[in-house]
Order: structure tokens, then C-alpha cells, then sequence
């Protein structure tokens, strides 16, 4: 395995109080567009916290399969399982992808030397604004292909999201969610509740990869970090909740990509 990331679990410093607050305005501006924020977290966790780049990813992977479980049996209440259950097939269909992206995600993550994996993270956050973008701002369409060739396009779609979603430790409800909508027609509201029962087996696929691997230590030299910032993120998340549509979208969301914008040039340039 030809790598140099540092595979010591180094672990945070910062007071409780600095934790749980970086980790509430995160779940704030997450809350506040319908998502995790998991992609804004990352950054935070390299500039402010010092983690590496692998360490921090398997950081925030745990923190987002925190805020996804919490989040599930919240969008079941909105969404009915009855309802859920007459798309189960679109489920599967993305799993049958997502799963083998998030192992071959996880890999390339643990073998890729440190300086490349900024610069593939740097890449992948240029791809999340833009995805912010195209889908908020715009209205997103269906593609209405034939069914025969929903379900490659389902696979294919699955292994990428599965691939940026292990290599960020994201939940991937950014490109699911719009891939969902284009692929298979489906409303957005339950585009978001088949978004995270896909997001949950995906990200334990890719938390089995990293358990391999040494540099996993850092999530058990670092729990109560963790632990901390998930709860931050999430009560963040209820309140950005009731913040929404305090601000319009037209300003909110190309804020927001400015940020992770911002954040990718930073990540190129780190060493």
C-alpha cells in the first residue's frame, strides 16, 4: 500500500463548548438547504481542528452516519413507509452500485498519498458546489428513460455517488437526491427519504473498508470529539430546520457554494 498519511490517531484538544458549536453551525447551514452538512464539516475538521485529510474524512463519515440515524425516523414521519415501500426498487437499484463504490472508494482513499487525496477532495467540493447549484437554484427534470435503461443507469450512478461519498465521508443526499428526481421521476420529498435509506448501508460498506485500516484508530482516539461535534450537528440541524426559508435560496445557496469553493482552493493548497 504506497501511502504517506500520517496513520496515528492523533487526538482534538479544543473544549467541548468549540466542538459542539463548530459542529452546530455546520448542522445549522446543513438544515437550512435540507442535508447533513457534512460537506461543509470536512474542511472544518482539516483547517480548524488539524486533522489529515483520511483521518478527517473517517471522522466526518462517523459523524454522518450519526446525523442520518437520527435523521431516519424523522423523514418516516414525514414521508410513510407505505409510500417508501412502493419504491423500493429505485432503493435496490442504487445500492446495487453505491455499495461497491463506497468499498472501491474506501480503498483508493487509504492507499492514495496524502497530498493527492487534498487535491481529490479539493475536486470532489468543486463538484458538490456545482451540484448545490444545479439542483437548488434550478429546477431539476427527469430524464424519462425506457426501463431498460433505468436500472444500468441506476448502478452506474449508485457506484459514482458510493465512490464521493466513502472518499468525503459524506451521506451523499447531495447527488442522490438529484439523481433520484432524474433518473426514476420521483417527488423530491421522497427522493429524500429513499436518499437516506440508501445513505445508511452505504456508508456502513465504507466504514467496513476503513475499519481495515490502521489509520481507523483516530475515530477511537477521538470519540468523544466526535460524539461531541455529532451532537452539535445535529441539534444545529433541527434549529436550521425551523430557519428555513428565513433566507432565499437565490442568496442562500450561491453563499454556500462560495463556501465550499473557498474551502476546495484551501484544500488544494494544503500540504
Amino acid at each position: 500500500m504506497a501511502t504517506d498519511q500520517n496513520i496515528v490517531p492523533v487526538r482534538s484538544a479544543y473544549p467541548i463548548p468549540v466542538v459542539f458549536g463548530a459542529g452546530a453551525v455546520i448542522g445549522v447551514l446543513g438544515g437550512m438547504i435540507g442535508l447533513g452538512g457534512a460537506e461543509f464539516r470536512l474542511p472544518l475538521l482539516i483547517s480548524l481542528f488539524g486533522f489529515a485529510a483520511l483521518a478527517a474524512v473517517i471522522l466526518n463519515k462517523a459523524m454522518s452516519l450519526v446525523v442520518v440515524l437520527v435523521s431516519l425516523p424523522a423523514r418516516l414521519a414525514a414521508v410513510p413507509v407505505s409510500v417508501l415501500a412502493a419504491h423500493w426498487t429505485i432503493a435496490v437499484n442504487l445500492l446495487a452500485g453505491s455499495l461497491l463504490g463506497a468499498w472501491a472508494g474506501a480503498t483508493w482513499a487509504v492507499r492514495m498519498r496524502s497530498s493527492t487525496l487534498y487535491r481529490v477532495l479539493a475536486a470532489l467540493m468543486v463538484l458538490m458546489a456545482t451540484a448545490l447549484l444545479v439542483t437548488r437554484v434550478t429546477t431539476v427534470g427527469t430524464l424519462s428513460l425506457p426501463s431498460w435503461a433505468q436500472v444500468p443507469s441506476g448502478v452506474v450512478a449508485g457506484f459514482g455517488i458510493g465512490v464521493v461519498a466513502a472518499i468525503m465521508g459524506v451521506a451523499g443526499g447531495e447527488l442522490l437526491i438529484p439523481t433520484i428526481v432524474l433518473l426514476f421521476a420521483v417527488d423530491i420529498k421522497t427522493a429524500g427519504s429513499l436518499s437516506l435509506l440508501v445513505s445508511l448501508p452505504t456508508m456502513l460498506v465504507a466504514f467496513a473498508r476503513y475499519s481495515r485500516d490502521g489509520s481507523f484508530a483516530v475515530l477511537g482516539a477521538n470519540l468523544r470529539f466526535t460524539l461531541v461535534m455529532a451532537a452539535g450537528s445535529v441539534a444545529g440541524a433541527v434549529l436550521g430546520g425551523l430557519l428555513v426559508g428565513v433566507f432565499s435560496d437565490l442568496v442562500l445557496i450561491p453563499v454556500l457554494a462560495v463556501i465550499l469553493l473557498i474551502s476546495s482552493v484551501k484544500l488544494a493548497r494544503h500540504e
